[in-house]
């Protein structure tokens, strides 16, 4: 008898009846893998195509601008401070441990006290009293105990404000500065944004990840 194995110019002409029965689950089992494997592949495409969708434009690696141009008369010395000190770290693209004291994290709001202290503007960490906030959310807190905090809402940013975003931003929270105003459109300036400092445009009002605003530059 031959098996199932050997080959022939007819697999079925010189077979058994139940031999030929067992090859065929075998063939039918091969085709339902294949089959859900496509769709599982279809499936997780389109989850990647829908998370990426979902993340603000703001975010991708194309979507980033020009340094603005400022124009200094229209801005109080603290505004201009800060402006000054994030157009040379913009240019210098130093790495975030330089910003973080050497800690390697994530450094965004690491940024943020760094470029504040740099204009003569530091802030003050509610739970150290360092000039540097390495976290979003107590940097948060710094601007709500000050008073100086403000939810998004029809007052638009100025010169000098500090955006702060929620989780919903797309990468977690975050936040940036901001550099130039016109109408709904904020330039911002921010560190480890795709592990660089870069410049966005961010429609403040409809954005949702925007959380609110850090306010009140000194003059």
């Amino acid at each position: 008898m031959p098996t199932l194995v050997e080959v022939s110019a007819d697999p079925t002409a010189d077979r058994p009846a139940g031999a030929a029965a067992r090859t065929r689950p075998v063939r039918r089992r091969g085709r339902r893998t294949a089959i859900a494997a496509a769709l599982v592949a279809v499936v997780v495409a389109g989850v990647g195509l829908v998370a990426w969708q979902a993340v603000p434009e703001r975010w991708l690696p194309w979507d980033t601008a020009e340094f603005p141009q400022v124009d200094a008369s229209e801005l109080t010395p603290g505004q201009l401070r800060i402006v000054e000190a994030v157009r040379r770290e913009h240019a210098a693209q130093r790495p975030g441990t330089f910003f973080s004291e050497g800690a390697d994290e994530p450094w965004c709001a690491n940024f943020v006290s760094w470029i504040m202290r740099a204009a003569g503007s530091p802030l003050v960490n509610p739970h150290s009293g360092h000039w540097r906030i390495p976290g979003v959310y107590t940097l948060q807190e710094y601007y709500e105990a000050a008073g100086r905090f403000e939810a998004v809402g029809d007052r638009a940013p100025r010169v000098g404000d500090v955006v702060l975003y929620d989780r919903s931003s797309g990468f977690g929270q975050h936040t940036n500065i901001v550099v130039a105003v016109d109408g709904e459109t904020a330039v911002t300036v921010g560190g480890n944004e795709m592990g660089r400092i870069r410049i966005h445009s961010l429609v403040w009002r409809s954005d949702g990840g925007v959380l609110g605003f850090g306010r009140g530059v000194p003059g």
